[in-house]
């Protein structure tokens, strides 16, 4: 099988939006951006036209080579999509950087993408920026971005009132090279992954004959969008429909801004959706909420009561991504009214290629594939296999990685392990290289065991570990308020004997070569900065076994079912 063309209409690409917007609707408002102290700046489809055709003109003033990369490194903001759609504007292409990067890995995407230039947005450290070769490099500093007392930069404000706007109305074709997405690195060194204005486009038509979206929708954004879900869903379906793009100003603000956008559609990672409701059970336990839940004059006042102060009540499509979704987490949001559904997907295939349906409670897989895609399980590893016309290019600048990432008959390699059940739903069971072997001999996939320990509603991330040992154990990372509960000497009882429940109740369900034999609770958190989770919270494992496993032997030798470690770095 070969890949099927690409075909989208140039009514479709992002510039082609914009431009129509811009025509159609230049008043109404776009984007809307907290500057600070409670003051938001609302930014109408023409205003916004027109900052991208004034800094588009002053990049192609530059005079570099058509398809120059541009990097955008940066919290997200209204001027992040600003800059990047007048990178495309002015015939280039942008590189997008997650702002939690270190400086070897801001370094090494820099130089790897050779970046003519850098847009600089907000950050909460530029330790990093500032140790980086972005002094090397003109840099323009967005809106809300930091003083860089030694990174000077040129001030998007002041290139907008020295600079006229672009006159005419560029739309690069489908096939033009669009962005370089750089990996989160989960697995190591990160890698450019290309994808074209077309396969972008054709990415949003084929998830949106699945789900509704229109004009009249509100979007949140707040995952970062160096991330391709952000990236498509906040940028592309954004400029595709005409929404309104509202940004949340910080983790502080982060229910208010939620409050005050209401979005209409809403995507999550499982770690922040599982906080969520344990900030909700914090305030209402879940004995009693299932109590309330069953009373019919009370139950709708208690759902609406719950959602309105989550920001969500008018949300009509909840979507959660990018790593597995507790299924005990799907159920407890649809109990409320939230018909959350899970989506799977990766950066190589443009964002998504499954999702479940809305209403169709199915719990336990992540669907049927999306309009366009075709997928398959290789019968020799149990890998999944996925086609579409908007897998990317290859990965920039790296012939042979790119060639792996293809079989010989056209279908990408995704590198997780499933099943696909009769009705065409697809099971995720784990990543082809995370199996392990213990000393008995005997192979253990984590990723279904991890999925059982996450069911109890104190285990915020997990990671199962073992290899070379007898059997597998656990390292656990518990909820911000579990972990105060531990704290307290009668409440830390009870929350042990709780986890030493769970640990019985998750070995019955797995085969004796499986089963846990211990777990390990740590007293530090997982965070981009400490290098252990990805921007979007996605668990790096390589690099928890590198910072833990020097006291693997240590907690063995304690001889218990649970364990509680200091922090060890």
């Amino acid at each position: 099988m070969t890949t099927p063309p690409l075909t989208v209409p140039a009514s479709e690409l992002q510039l082609a939006c914009l431009y129509r917007w811009e025509r159609e609707r230049p008043q109404a408002v776009y984007l809307s951006q907290p500057m600070g102290g409670g003051v938001v700046t609302d930014i109408s489809w023409a205003a916004a036209a027109d900052q991208v055709r004034r800094i588009a003109a002053w990049l192609q003033a530059q005079g570099w080579p058509a398809g120059s990369r541009v990097a955008i490194i940066g919290k997200n903001s209204a001027h992040w999509l600003l800059a990047d759609l007048a990178i495309s504007m002015a015939g280039h292409v942008s590189v997008p950087v997650y702002p939690t990067f270190h400086a070897q890995a801001l370094d090494y995407i820099l130089q790897h993408s050779a970046a003519r230039a850098a847009f600089i947005g907000k950050m909460d450290s530029t330790a990093s920026l500032q140790a980086s070769r972005c002094s090397s490099l003109p840099c323009i500093a967005l809106p809300l971005a930091p003083a860089l007392p030694t990174l000077p930069a040129l001030q998007w404000d002041a290139l907008l009132a020295a600079t006229a706007p672009l006159a005419d109305s560029p739309c690069p074709a489908a096939d033009t090279l669009a962005t370089i997405m750089y990996t989160s690195g989960t697995t190591g060194q990160p890698k450019g992954v290309m994808h074209s204005f077309g396969a972008l486009a054709w990415s949003v038509s084929s998830a949106t004959q699945r789900v509704h979206m229109d004009g009249h929708d509100r979007l949140i954004s707040y995952l970062p969008l160096a991330h391709v879900a952000e990236r498509i869903l906040i940028e592309q379906a954004g400029l595709r429909f005409g929404a309104r793009v509202f940004f949340a100003e910080s983790l502080d603000t982060f229910i208010a801004d939620m409050q005050r956008a209401r979005p209409t559609v809403f995507f999550s990672v499982p770690r922040l959706w599982v906080k969520f409701q344990q900030g909700v059970q914090a305030k209402l336990p879940e004995v009693r909420l299932r109590i309330l839940l069953r009373i019919p004059l009370l139950a709708g006042l208690v759902r609406r009561k719950i959602l309105k102060g989550l920001g969500l009540d008018q949300c009509r499509l909840a979507a959660g991504g990018a790593a597995p979704m507790p299924a005990e987490t799907l159920r407890w949001y649809r109990a409320l009214g939230l018909d959350l559904i899970e989506v799977y997907g990766m950066t190589e295939m443009c964002g998504a290629s499954h999702s479940t349906l809305p209403h169709a409670n199915e719990t336990g897989t992540v669907g049927l594939p999306l309009a366009g895609f075709a997928c398959r399980i290789d019968a020799a590893n149990g890998e999944v296999q996925v086609q579409a016309p908007c897998l990317t290019s290859g990965y920039y600048l790296q012939p042979e990685l790119s060639a792996g990432l293809m079989t010989a008959d056209g279908w990408m390699r995704t590198g997780d392990k499933g099943r696909i059940n009769a009705a065409g739903c697809l099971h995720i069971t784990g990543r082809v290289k995370d199996l392990f072997k213990t000393s008995k001999g005997k192979y253990v996939a984590p990723a279904p065991i991890e999925d059982l320990l996450g069911l109890h509603p104190d285990v915020e991330a997990c990671v199962v570990t073992g290899a070379h040992f007898a059997q597998p154990f656990a390292l656990l990372l518990l909820s911000a308020p579990a972990m105060a509960r531990s704290r307290v000497a009668g409440e830390r009882q009870a929350l042990e004997q709780s986890l030493r429940a769970h640990l019985q109740r998750v070995n019955a369900q797995l085969d004796s070569h499986e089963q846990l034999e211990f777990l390990v609770v740590l007293d530090e958190a997982w965070t981009p900065e400490s290098g252990l989770v990805t921007p979007t919270l996605k668990v790096k494992r390589p690099r928890v076994e590198e910072v833990y496993s020097a006291h693997y032997g240590q907690w063995l030798s304690q001889g218990l079912p649970l364990v509680w470690a200091a922090a060890s770095r």
